[in-house]
């Protein structure tokens, strides 16, 4: 990484005059403020973990966000833009007792990377400023490079779930009838692979969200935060079996819940500041994963199923920013100028 902030500065430099744009503004506001959550839960987390290849995972993960979060502060600082107030050390107490078993963290990880990879994966074509460029190409092959990791271990630990097994195709085919579409009426055929494949992605979210949720639901003070996680661990649920369900009416295996890894403490490791905004960011991500096995799913009943489902989880969503702005917990994200105010305010003055 020492090489990435080198390449960071220098290109800093050579565009000294070329201002960052919307998309390079939101994006690293973005991997700014994830990414000091993210220093704060893996803190915790460290100070828990027993097994000492889990231990390393946890360790590489840590410094990849801090290194993150450094070269955005020498990005913005050259920039004499303002740092985001992001997480910090008041939003986590190391100290509290053990809320995940070792386990847990590695499927955690899994969860939490495939988010960071869409984000960094949807900026690199965005940006167009070099320093920026090199940065968000630098995130994604480092966290490319992670999930691999995480994905070895759980292979070596024998936590791994893999999806199913479907035969090889004996030739190549094309379509014949409008009824491959089918869904809920007439002959429906088996699912597809790139339906199985982002059923299985789903269940797997929502296996790893559903444990979360029960264990910030535990350790949570405010009843509208509680209540919040709870209303969410139901939606998570649901979510899952339906999902579950369509796997297993044709024979494939689902990922297993992960509810037994969370422990029965009701300490807080975090703020409720803190879980508020970690839910919220990752079912904001469950809509993009949504639609994304939406354009992959041609079956109607798949479409219609994932449609609903994406609109309850975008009603979550915006109740838990409702909660958020009230208790003045919703950090603002970059935006473009308010030409009306502006105009107001000239005649005012």
């Amino acid at each position: 990484m020492n090489n990435l902030k080198e390449q960071i500065q220098i290109n800093s430099e050579s565009y000294a005059n070329e201002k960052l744009t919307s998309a390079e503004q939101g994006k690293l506001w973005a991997t700014y403020t994830g990414n000091t959550m993210c220093i704060c839960i893996l803190s915790y987390m460290l100070n828990h973990v027993e097994d000492l290849e889990i231990r390393k995972v946890l360790e590489d993960a840590l410094r990849l966000s801090e290194q993150f979060v450094q070269s955005i502060k020498e990005i913005l600082v050259h920039e004499n833009y303002p740092i985001p107030q992001g997480f910090s050390e008041e939003d986590v107490n190391a100290d509290a007792p053990r809320l995940f078993s070792d386990e847990f963290y590695l499927h955690y990880l899994k969860y939490v990377g495939k988010a960071g990879a869409s984000l960094y994966a949807i900026a690199v074509p965005l940006v167009t400023r070099s320093d920026v460029q090199t940065f968000f190409t630098q995130c994604l092959d480092s966290t490319t490079k992670f999930l691999n990791e995480v994905n070895k271990t759980l292979i070596i630990k024998g936590f791994m779930s893999k999806p199913s097994l479907i035969p090889y195709p004996k030739n190549v085919e094309f379509i014949k009838k409008q009824s491959y579409l089918n869904g809920f009426f007439g002959d429906v055929r088996p699912l597809q692979a790139l339906e199985i494949t982002h059923l299985f992605d789903n269940i797997e979210n929502n296996a790893t969200s559903k444990a979360v949720l029960i264990g910030f639901s535990q350790v949570a003070k405010s009843k509208e935060v509680r209540d919040y996680f709870l209303r969410g661990t139901e939606i998570a649920t649901k979510h899952y079996e339906i999902f579950s369900n369509l796997l297993e009416k044709e024979n494939l295996s689902s990922p297993p819940i992960l509810d037994p890894l969370v422990s029965t403490s009701t300490i807080a490791p975090f703020s409720d500041k803190l879980m508020m905004f970690h839910k919220l960011d990752m079912f904001a991500m469950r809509i993009r994963a949504y639609g994304n096995a939406l354009s992959m799913c041609a079956r109607h009943d798949l479409a219609e199923k994932l449609g609903r489902l994406t609109l309850e989880v975008g009603n979550f969503v915006e109740d838990g920013a409702n909660i958020m702005i009230e208790h003045d917990w919703l950090e603002q994200p970059p935006q473009a100028a308010d030409r009306d105010a502006l105009v107001f305010k000239n005649k005012v003055e």
